[in-house]
């Protein structure tokens, strides 16, 4: 079944995009949500996501899931995509670059409901994750576990 909502005509999607120089820099794409009167979850994972370590400049790895309850609008995932990428060349502690993630996410998209889990590798031998999330789900919401284990090594 197609979708009758006709796209904004400035998205990024379609068109030759280049990585952002920062998130800053990056814009995110919102498209009217195709499904308002359903309760639904979106869930975007990133297994391959980097940043900088703020104080080594050395790269940081984790594995971000990003899960939301859409209301007027849903983010779209080139825009996103592009978004995490601008990362690769941020210098932040995991703490301020999962949330601020979020924050951002929520700050402009307004969904009803977001959660992200940043699942970040060992950095100096410990392993960081990072949860954020707007508040409790709104009932009714399926919200399926992230499906990412804890760091466990080699062993």
């Amino acid at each position: 079944m197609s979708d009758p909502t006709p796209l904004p005509a400035d998205l990024q999607l379609g068109r030759p995009s280049t990585l952002p120089a920062s998130p800053e820099a990056a814009v995110l794409d919102y498209v009217p949500n195709p499904q308002t009167a359903a309760l639904y979850l979106v869930r975007f994972a990133a297994p391959e996501f980097t940043s900088l370590c703020p104080v080594t400049g050395q790269p940081d790895f984790a594995h971000l899931v990003i899960d939301y309850a859409p209301d007027q609008t849903i983010v779209e995932s080139k825009s996103l995509k592009l978004f995490l990428g601008s990362f690769r060349n941020h210098a932040g502690f995991h703490e301020a670059v999962t949330v601020g993630i979020g924050q951002r996410l929520v700050a402009e998209m307004k969904p009803k409901w977001l959660r992200i889990g940043g699942y970040w590798y060992p950095r100096g031998g410990i392993p960081i994750d990072v949860f954020w999330q707007t508040g409790a789900p709104p009932d009714g919401l399926w919200v399926p576990d992230q499906g990412v284990s804890s760091y466990r090594g080699r062993g």
